[in-house]
């Protein structure tokens, strides 16, 4: 894990903040906490495929998530696990449909791809509200944050979607010009 006080921790959390404040009207300190966090934690490739099957193979299908966070019809043992898958494919559904939004679609005509991350999108709001239902124990405090992320889904989609654009942009600087007219590299 990226520590709490690295530069890459800052970077995403100075990132986040703006755009979200900025461009989606989010100012809510512990969405941009959470979602800056996010960003660092999927840094780690086995954090994105964190949730195993019966059979310890890592997940990521969304479908086969959602199959798995079941205690009722599926195999989660416990509320609990669903919580834990649930608040997985939020996390998931969240990061790649912001940072990576072309990942989604793998099919070639328009018409399924919309379909495709629409239903990603769904699937993650849903997560997220269903997570922000455990309200009481030891989830009390976080269920708001829950509730927030799943009413403000799509806008925290938007946002870091501005925040890829943001980092492209420091990877491969594009010519600008400034006021005056002059090139300038950003």
């Amino acid at each position: 894990m990226i520590p709490e006080g690295h530069p890459l921790q800052q970077l995403f959390h100075d990132l986040v903040g703006r755009h979200y404040a900025e461009a989606i009207g989010i100012r809510d300190p512990r969405v941009i906490a959470y979602v800056s966090h996010l960003l660092s934690e999927f840094c780690e490739a086995e954090q994105l495929f964190k949730i195993h099957d019966a059979s310890n193979r890592p997940l990521s299908d969304v479908g086969e998530m959602l199959l798995e966070s079941d205690p009722v019809y599926g195999p989660a043992p416990s509320f609990d696990r669903e919580r834990q898958v649930r608040k997985h494919i939020g996390d998931y559904t969240l990061f790649f449909a912001g940072m990576f939004p072309e990942s989604i679609n793998h099919f070639r005509l328009r018409r399924h791809r919309l379909e495709s991350f629409v239903e990603w999108i769904k699937a993650g709001k849903e997560s997220y509200y269903i997570v922000s239902k455990f309200e009481h124990f030891e989830y009390a405090k976080v269920a708001p944050l829950f509730a927030n992320l799943s009413q403000n889904f799509e806008g925290c989609v938007y946002g870091l979607n501005m925040v890829k654009n943001d980092l492209e942009e420091m990877q491969h600087p594009i010519l600008r010009l400034n006021e005056s007219g002059e090139d300038l590299i950003m």
